[in-house]
């Protein structure tokens, strides 16, 4: 009797040592894993003035077409350079800029009339992609790939 308690003794230390060593293990592990750092959110606009930014689209309703965006004081101009919309003239648009992120810009293009909103994108510097919603159709979303054309030396604040 007394060999059966000294190994339910020893059976339940060594369960204890296996599962206090797990859980070290795990707070190890997590301990070490990278810590999470956001971007502050903020409102501050952008001035995205000089910025000629060429999106071409791969998915969506944009698939083919290729757009260049040059930045002015407020205002933005959408040019067609390739595929079915070349030819096309768009007016020019107020926009609003800001940051959402690290390197990633969020766009609001308005007509300066009626301040519809026109066109919207998210538009990442560092993967150089963009996602654009135009209302307007029943399926307005599109996304592809970004080419910074001309980056102006006051450049965005990082």
């Amino acid at each position: 009797m007394f060999a059966t308690k000294r190994l339910r003794l020893a059976v339940a230390v060594l369960a204890a040592t296996v599962l206090g060593g797990g859980a070290a293990v795990a707070a190890t592990a997590a301990s070490a894993s990278p810590a999470h750092h956001y971007a502050p959110v903020s409102l501050n606009r952008l001035n995205l003035s000089g910025f000629v930014v060429n999106a071409k689209y791969t998915l969506g309703t944009n698939t083919g077409n290729t757009f260049q965006q040059v930045y002015g004081n407020g205002t933005v101009q959408g040019t067609p350079i390739a595929g079915p919309n070349v030819g096309v003239k768009f007016p020019a648009e107020d926009y609003v800029a800001v940051p959402i992120g690290d390197d990633q810009v969020y766009i609001t293009w308005q007509d300066p009339k009626t301040l519809a909103i026109v066109d919207v994108f998210v538009m990442n510097l560092k993967t150089h992609t963009v996602y654009d919603y135009a209302p307007g159709t029943a399926k307005p979303e599109s996304a592809g790939y970004i080419t910074v054309k001309h980056w102006p030396t006051h450049g965005l604040p990082r």
